[in-house]
């Protein structure tokens, strides 16, 4: 197991290299740039009637502003170089950690994505926990039930809800319990409500609670019924086993022959997404932030892409895929402790 892991880990240098070499041609070679996005707010600053450009913006902004500025612009966000010595210059400064300045915030990438991430943070971490607390224990109760009404009905259940978008559920959940067209119980958005510094620590809690609800509710309702139903089947693909048999035939009840025999071993395809939790950390949607009202990893992400933020988007990608391919390690590491038969070796 040790050599495998020291592969694994020998093996992040040329992937993240790949990964990080082709998204920064991509983004660069993409149309727009920092220098055309601040030639366009020059030229409206300066420009007749404050008029937006046309799909022609960018000749027309620079035949507003002198070759000596855009020589100064060029330099100043590093353009009047070739792009493999950009991207070489990149990878140096990402030894030191150091992602650059942020093109639209004007600080540093790193503080930029810190004061982005206690959103992600929070559903996250809150949606995994929550995911795999019901939905494990619901997976093996259906597979107990397997035929039963309570099997049909909650698959029904489930399968409705994972065909709604979340988009789409948290519309109706605002339009249904945030005082839309029927009840008002929850707020419509952001983390806490306006007079928020003036509660106390017990009512601070409860108000971050009530404004939890519904955008945990979207984040977690995906993942919650594919893990149960994975669970549900796993547990039924192992009580078929002739081990089973075997435990069934030493007189063992049922809760024993479930919870100690079949659990174990039904695990094993759940744990391929533990190694996800490091993808928490980064865990945001782009609608569910704007419909919810919340600034985090999607907005930022969206908006730096918008904005041609190259230097943000590079932290995020090279941040993002570190954790991705350490959660696959994470998850081989569950395969073993889970089921020692495994072996990498």
């Amino acid at each position: 197991m040790a050599s495998y892991l020291i592969r694994r880990f020998l093996m992040l240098i040329p992937t993240l290299f790949g990964i990080t070499f082709v998204v920064f041609i991509i983004i660069n070679l993409a149309p727009g740039s920092p220098i055309e996005q601040k030639l366009q707010q020059l030229r409206f600053g300066g420009g007749a009637n404050g008029q937006s450009s046309t799909s022609s913006g960018s000749t027309a902004a620079n035949a507003t502003v002198s070759k000596e500025v855009l020589e100064a612009l060029k330099k100043q966000y590093g353009f009047d170089k070739p792009i493999h010595v950009r991207y070489w210059l990149w990878l140096k400064n990402l030894v030191q950690l150091d992602f650059g300045e942020s093109y639209t915030y004007e600080e540093e990438v790193t503080e930029v994505i810190i004061s982005k991430l206690p959103v992600s943070l929070q559903f996250g971490i809150t949606s995994l926990i929550l995911a795999y607390l019901i939905s494990i224990p619901l997976g093996v109760y259906k597979a107990v039930k397997d035929g039963s009404g309570f099997d049909h009905i909650s698959s029904f259940l489930l399968f409705l809800a994972y065909s709604v978008p979340g988009f789409m559920l948290a519309i109706f959940l605002i339009v249904f319990l945030s005082g839309g067209s029927f009840l008002d119980i929850f707020p419509i958005g952001g983390l806490y409500s306006d007079f928020y510094d003036e509660m106390t620590f017990w009512e601070r809690i409860v108000d971050r609670m009530y404004h939890f609800v519904l955008p945990l509710i979207c984040y977690t309702i995906g993942s919650f019924t594919t893990l149960t139903i994975l669970m549900k089947n796993s547990i039924i693909e192992e009580i078929r086993k002739d081990y089973i048999r075997t435990a069934r035939a030493k007189g063992l009840t049922e809760k024993v022959v479930y919870l100690k025999h079949a659990l174990r071993n039904a695990l094993i395809p759940i744990v391929t997404g533990i190694g996800g939790f490091l993808s928490i950390f980064f865990a945001g949607s782009l609608l569910l932030e704007k419909i919810f009202q919340l600034d985090g990893m999607g907005l930022l992400s969206f908006n730096s892409l918008l904005s041609r933020d190259y230097n943000v988007l590079m932290g995020l990608v090279f941040i993002q895929s570190l954790l991705m391919l350490l959660g696959n390690i994470i998850s081989d590491i569950a395969y073993v402790l889970v089921d020692p038969r495994i072996d990498f070796s």
